[in-house]
């Protein structure tokens, strides 16, 4: 008991300050309207992409994949090992999933005791170990990165950047370090859930994408609807096989994030092709040949594990969209 106490008072944010965002990406820039408007200094930095780096550092900061021109409070500082040993109170990882191993690498070395919170979805395959990694969890293994917490849920940045309500879950298990960040992002159009269960939110996050698929190939309301149904069913099974708890799929990470995915999106969109008989190599090419498709990444990053080593009978419908990525054939729909 003493041990946890002495954990939660280390990380205890009384009064954020300073924040650091690790990604200039559409999600990374919209998470700095709601941080800024808790009156925090808030940094932004972005490795890759130069179109960002251009919108970010720019006079009036306007973002080429939200439309908007954000905040004139946002700093942008050039990415460098330096930049994250500075002191922040909290540093965001909003990177796509292809961008953890570079950031575990950074971070692998630093002493750093600030708490880290992820924005990024997604699961990776380790081949070493032959299983499904968390984002997380890999951060932790891979990189020896601590004092993580996650951050999901049914959130679409552009909604986000223009201060829609939205809802979020904050998942650590230690709540008071959830809470206690929640308590410095939180406004009154960005509101936070929180949660113990970090696999099951990570999990039900990262899935969703291919059942937003499943579910985009339902050619009615009323197939979709049932597919909707069958497809929770199929996610609690697989949220259990990971170790997750049963109610994280009725939360926000789970059928929130899931609604919001099928209701409009990359991922549904491409389910809609491929129900009315397409391929999705044919379907990419001519209807979506510069968008990503995190479910089809997915697809191929975990694909093979689940084919081999989940019992078939139990996620008909996971198979069935396993199978018509990997083999590049028609997606069966029941």
């Amino acid at each position: 008991m003493g041990q946890s106490k002495k954990k939660t008072s280390r990380f205890r944010l009384k009064k954020m300050k300073k924040i650091l965002i690790i990604g200039g990406g559409a999600m990374g820039s919209a998470f700095t309207v709601p941080c800024l408007e808790n009156n925090n200094s808030v940094t932004i930095t972005e490795p890759y992409s130069k179109t960002f780096i251009k919108n970010l550092s720019s006079k009036n900061k306007f973002h080429s994949a939200l439309k908007i021109n954000l905040p004139k409070k946002l700093k942008f500082r050039k990415f460098s090992s330096n930049l994250l040993n500075e002191k922040f109170d909290l540093i965001v990882i909003a990177l796509s999933l292809s961008g953890i191993d570079f950031i575990g690498k950074q971070l692998k070395n630093l002493n750093i005791k600030s708490p880290i919170l992820v924005l990024t979805k997604g699961l990776k395959y380790e081949k070493k170990s032959k299983r499904i990694l968390t984002i997380s969890e890999q951060l932790k293994k891979n990189y020896n990165v601590s004092n993580l917490s996650v951050l999901k849920g049914p959130c679409l940045a552009k909604e986000l950047a223009r201060k829609n309500q939205t809802s979020v879950v904050i998942a650590n298990r230690n709540i008071k370090i959830a809470k206690s960040i929640g308590k410095f992002i939180s406004t009154k159009y960005y509101l936070t859930e929180y949660s113990k269960d970090v696999v099951g939110v990570e999990v039900c996050s990262a899935i969703k994408n291919i059942y937003s698929m499943i579910i985009g190939a339902g050619q009615s309301l009323n197939s979709s609807s049932n597919l909707f149904q069958k497809s929770i069913l199929e996610m609690k099974y697989l949220i259990k096989y990971f170790k997750g708890k049963d109610e994280t799929i009725l939360g926000l990470s789970g059928v929130g994030d899931l609604y919001v995915s099928a209701a409009g999106g990359r991922n549904s969109k491409m389910g809609s092709y491929l129900g009315k008989g397409l391929t999705f190599k044919s379907a990419k090419k001519r209807f979506m040949p510069k968008d990503t498709v995190e479910g089809e990444q997915l697809a191929r990053e975990i694909g093979p594990y689940i084919l081999k080593k989940i019992d078939k009978k139990r996620i008909p419908l996971m198979i069935n969209l396993l199978r018509a990525i990997l083999n590049n054939k028609k997606l069966k729909v029941s």
